[in-house]
């Protein structure tokens, strides 16, 4: 039928022509409307470079010929309506090129629910329904400041976090993530999780890498709605929602982005500029307005529509770098002759603008792997605009100090202290993620050297060392029981681990570290300042120690004192800046935790003997591979 009713207005045309339609969700894809006195489902695709197109479904049984869509010449956009469409029905888009010598069914780009794969069809469906309960947390998160709050992230892959061997390995629903998620993170103390890919993917082994759905929240733990029951659920006990989002490729398969309406739509037709080598995947082109609404609208929808906190934007230097993971001859110069991506970094930087603008007190975080300056500062000063980057400098220097034979560590100091000169360049996360822990590399666990003694210590070690250090925490699920298998997607954490106390001692210790973390302003507020830290002693190489001070804007101090050996030190002499008694509030040796419970008896009286340049000192005993942090007992 002829359609004389269409969502879009003018100044959408006009808009999506520009690229700047913030909102193309909203008039894109398939809607529920009622035309006249007849209900069914409005679609819309942009298509601009397609002969034909036409909706098919399981409602006129897949014809290509039932319900031809007309075009939009103005912004490339095809529409139709189907009357008595209802809710659930499967669709896909079928595209013919010009000159009949290509033809596609796609699925909708837009489409907000999905066929269960292996099926790869969308499904209509009303996002409606919802009956939000967030108020007191999105109140909190707009008041608050995030650089200077303490930010705890547990990073969890949702299908793999915990199953149900009684009914086949099945992973859990939304809806009992909700439950169990939820009790799990108050319970350990973090603030935040943070979701690999949740969009809709075809290969449950891409973790959610390689998406096909962008708005689509993956059917394989529910529906759009039972995602939103998810956050709100994280929301209502303060718990912020953090979603891994990946702008920077999108994989091949027949049904998705790619060669969408017989042309490259959405990547670049030369491979050199379109394909990633790495990945298989292939590149969106920022410089179309048909990718910029995309990516924006999507970025924004995320927040709008199941109120997350912040995005975490996967594999960032991809984006910026031409020449990323290509030789030479394998790629093509900017316009100036350079090998950034121009239209890549404009639209990281027009990106985080809007999110910022639009969503207060949201967040968005870099994964990016080189020293682009500026990445998480704001664009008036010609940064990129993300609130935080991913420190893997920081994490790859610490891991491979930590795999080593504490005899060895004595050589290789400086992995612990180089991080000290950039620290405060951005404002960094400490990523301990997902990616550490797969592809043959081990969990942290079975990575640290020694017996299974020292392996659990240097654990707990590694622990401590990175919540003393500046830098928000991210830690993935499984690293926080201590468990010995590396990630696998397809099956359950090891939580039976938790029946053996070394792997309990691991969880408390995890437990005490955020509690105290979020408890003492010393240890969060400067996170991203130079004000916040100073070293006592950083060139004790001989013994494998590190000493020093974390600051809160008020003067609270901690004392940081670190020993990576599993040798005790008694007799230990530290400069501290102020005189009294010094409360031992966390010692990663306790009994408590596992360790050999080796210590100060809980407190410290400082000595008047000038050491590191303070008046003052404390005489400790240092246990062996652990972490000992300390605060004057006035500041308590």
């Amino acid at each position: 039928m002829a359609i004389s009713y269409s969502l879009l207005t003018s100044f959408d045309l006009h808009l999506l022509a520009e690229g700047r339609h913030e909102r193309s969700w909203e008039k894109l894809g398939a809607h529920k409307v009622k035309f006249g006195d007849r209900e069914g489902v409005y679609f819309a695709v942009v298509a601009p470079n397609a002969e034909a197109v036409s909706v098919i479904g399981d409602f006129n049984n897949w014809n290509v010929a039932a319900n031809l869509m007309e075009f939009r010449r103005e912004a490339g956009v095809w529409e139709t309506f189907v009357p008595d469409v209802k809710p659930g029905a499967l669709y896909k888009y079928w595209l013919k090129a010009r000159g009949g010598t290509h033809t596609a069914a796609k699925a909708d780009p837009y489409a907000f629910y999905a066929e269960l794969r292996p099926g790869t069809a969308s499904r209509v469906w009303d996002l409606n329904g919802h009956r939000w309960s967030d108020e007191t947390w999105l109140e909190h998160r707009k008041a608050t400041d995030w650089l200077r709050a303490p930010v705890a992230i547990y990073e969890v892959h949702l299908g793999s976090w915990r199953r149900v061997p009684e009914q086949g390995n099945r992973w859990l629903t939304y809806r009992e993530l909700a439950e169990q998620l939820t009790a799990y993170v108050l319970d350990m103390g973090y603030t935040h999780v943070e979701f690999l890919p949740v969009a809709e993917h075809p290969l449950d082994a891409s973790w959610g890498y390689q998406v096909t759905g962008y708005f689509a929240p993956t059917s394989r733990y529910g529906t759009p709605q039972d995602f939103m029951y998810l956050v709100n659920t994280l929301h209502r006990h303060g718990i912020g929602v953090i979603v891994d989002w990946v702008p920077a490729h999108f994989p091949r398969d027949e049904h998705g982005l790619a060669y969408f309406d017989g042309t490259h739509l959405f990547e670049h037709a030369d491979p050199r500029l379109g394909a990633h080598p790495d990945w298989g995947t292939l590149v969106f082109n920022y410089g179309r307005w048909e990718v910029r609404n995309f990516l924006l609208s999507n970025a924004l929808f995320w927040f709008e529509v199941y109120h997350v906190d912040g995005l975490r934007f996967d594999a960032v230097a991809s984006m910026l770098y031409l020449d990323y993971s290509r030789q030479a001859g394998e790629w093509i110069p900017n316009r100036y002759g350079g090998r950034e991506n121009l239209e890549a970094v404009d639209f990281l930087r027009h990106c985080n603008e809007r999110v910022y603008a639009l969503n207060p007190g949201a967040t968005t975080i870099a994964e990016e792997s080189t020293s682009w300056p500026m990445v998480s500062r704001p664009t008036y000063l010609g940064g990129l605009g993300f609130g935080f980057k991913w420190d893997l400098g920081w994490m790859n220097d610490t891991l491979r100090y930590m795999a080593r034979d504490p005899i060895h560590r004595k050589y290789h100091h400086n992995d612990l202290t180089f991080r000290m000169l950039y620290a405060f360049t951005e404002n960094f996360v400490l990523p301990l993620s997902h990616d550490e822990v797969v592809h043959g590399k081990g969990s942290l666990l079975s990575r640290m050297p020694g017996d299974d003694w020292q392996k659990f210590a240097n654990l707990r070690l590694l622990l401590g060392y990175q919540y003393t250090q500046p830098g928000k925490k991210l830690l993935f699920m499984g690293s926080d029981i201590g468990q010995w298998r590396e990630w696998d997607h397809a099956s359950s954490i090891d939580w039976h681990l938790l029946a053996y106390e070394p792997h309990r001692g691991i969880q408390r210790l995890v437990r005490d570290l955020n509690a105290l973390y979020r408890r003492l302003p010393a240890l969060h507020e400067l996170d991203c300042s130079s004000d916040g830290f100073q070293w006592v002693d950083c060139h004790d190489n001989e013994q494998s120690t590190l000493t020093y001070l974390r600051r809160s804007s008020r003067g609270e101090i901690a004392l940081i004192v670190c020993n990576f050996t599993p040798v005790p030190r008694k007799g230990f002499r530290v400069g501290v800046p102020k005189a009294g008694l010094w409360k031992e509030l966390m010692n990663t040796d306790s009994i408590h935790y596992g360790g050999s419970n080796l210590g100060n008896s809980g407190a410290v009286l400082s000595e008047p003997s000038p050491s590191h340049g303070f008046q003052h000192s404390l005489v400790l005993t240092l246990p062996p591979l652990a972490v000992l942090i300390l605060t004057p007992e006035e500041a308590l």
